[in-house]
């Protein structure tokens, strides 16, 4: 069951300024899945966040569009907001509408909004196929494979050894020691390479 809600961010001014962030609003209400639509000033903000979190539970929303900026900038803060509410904080899509409308097209508001539309429309297509992800924890076994005897090879092998971690050190040749073994002398010392 699909029950999408769509939250716009003005970012202040940031995308008010270039999107028509209303119109974007009424537009997405109109996608199939999406059952609520809203735009606000701030919605990484405290009380943006818990707008989304009590619209999630009164509107029984499964799934979380939020058009804003970089996912890189508060992806996190959106996904804390999802587990607040009760809901899978994979179930988050975030469409960057500042970075990708606002800010490449400032002073064309018809484009920048048209564009943004688009955008989201693509973030409420992907939602609309999104499955609950959870974390896990898995054993890992500290053993190193170390691929090449030559000097590199060697030296990687023994650090890693030193730092108390098993190593296995694979070499194609039948003795280690790469192209040094092929020097009968080392500088500085000239001693046998061998």
């Amino acid at each position: 069951m699909n029950r999408i809600g769509v939250f716009v961010c003005w970012c202040g001014s940031n995308i008010s300024s270039a999107v028509d962030v209303s119109v974007l609003a009424q537009e997405a209400a109109k996608f199939p899945g999406v059952v609520y639509s809203t735009d606000y000033k701030y919605m990484c903000s405290v009380p943006g966040q818990d707008l989304i979190v009590e619209t999630i539970k009164d509107k029984r929303l499964d799934k979380v569009v939020i058009a804003s900026c970089s996912p890189r900038l508060h992806e996190q803060t959106f996904r804390k907001t999802l587990e607040r509410a009760g809901l899978n904080p994979y179930m988050l899509e975030i469409a960057n509408i500042r970075e990708q409308c606002a800010w490449v097209h400032p002073k064309m508001m018809e484009k920048a909004t048209d564009k943004a539309i688009s955008l989201v429309r693509r973030a409420v297509a992907k939602a609309w196929d999104m499955e609950p992800l959870y974390e896990n924890k898995i054993e890992v076994t500290k053993v190193a494979l170390v691929i090449g005897g030559g000097i590199a090879g060697m030296q990687t092998a023994l650090d890693i050894a030193e730092a108390g971690h098993q190593v296995v050190l694979v070499e194609k040749e039948p003795s280690i020691g790469g192209k040094l073994a092929m020097l009968d002398k080392t500088f500085p010392t000239l001693d046998c390479s061998g």
